[in-house]
């Protein structure tokens, strides 16, 4: 049987800081010469290892994407979208290439409810050693309408969401350029903090590799709906045709 559970350090998890709901909180991320363990770096992206190792069985490390504490990936210029995802992609690839692990996590928080607790952009990677985190993994929740499909990459909105309501999948075949999927997942969260939800000011990336394809899922944060939580009941909104048409017409308008 598949582990899928995972103990959760809650004495170093309360030590964690949180400049997200505190904006008094002094931002670790910005202290580059107090950094610990700094795995690697590429001009003002830094690889470190999680100073808060709140997961056993874990190798924890955060990838820093920017030295601009009030920055946002949906506003990076092109230049510093590619670098980050081509520097993420790189290490979520060695980790999982490297076998040491039984999974990797490479996911982004943003917003007081994504589940982060730093505001300073940056992403998680995390290596599993026992659990499976692609046990509830299926293509299906990637389906949906077209936003586009071109070059080996395609943009959707989910009829099948994992959890419910409006997500954004964006896929990537092997050896696609990754220019168009970094467009691709940048349109995605520039339009959920512009141009969505009034009140939509939080969302999640994750991103699955799965037979030679890349996924990566853009979840708009809310409170988590009662039908989720209680039963694992899916809601599909009755609109997103509507949102699929207002992504290409702002985006992607020939």
């Amino acid at each position: 049987m598949k582990k899928t559970h995972i103990n959760f350090f809650t004495e170093v998890g309360a030590q964690k800081p949180n400049s997200i709901r505190n904006k008094e909180t002094p931002c670790p991320f910005c202290r580059i010469d107090e950094l610990e363990e700094v795995l690697d770096k590429q001009d003002s992206i830094i690889l470190v290892k999680n100073k808060y190792t709140v997961l056993d069985g874990a190798f924890q490390t955060v990838l820093i994407e920017t030295d601009e504490c009030e920055g946002e990936l949906s506003n990076y210029s092109k230049e510093h979208l590619y670098k980050v995802l081509r520097f993420g992609l790189k290490h979520w690839g060695n980790m999982l290439n490297s076998g040491k692990y039984t999974s990797v996590m490479f996911f982004k928080n943003h917003g007081p409810l994504s589940g982060g607790t730093i505001r300073h952009p940056h992403m998680q990677i995390i290596g599993l050693d026992e659990v499976d985190c692609l046990h509830d993994f299926s293509e299906n929740q990637f389906k949906g309408l077209t936003i586009l499909d071109k070059e080996g990459v395609r943009f959707t909105v989910s009829t099948e969401p994992r959890v419910g309501f409006y997500e954004l999948n964006v896929i990537w075949d092997k050896d696609a350029e990754l220019s168009l999927y970094a467009d691709c997942i940048q349109a995605g969260t520039h339009f959920l903090l512009n141009h969505f939800h009034r009140s939509c000011t939080s969302y999640n990336l994750f991103f699955y590799r799965h037979n030679d394809r890349t996924f990566c899922k853009i979840m708009p944060r809310f409170v988590t709906s009662p039908l989720y939580m209680g039963y694992g009941v899916q809601q599909v909104a009755n609109n997103i045709e509507g949102i699929a048409k207002s992504i290409k017409d702002i985006y992607f308008k020939a």
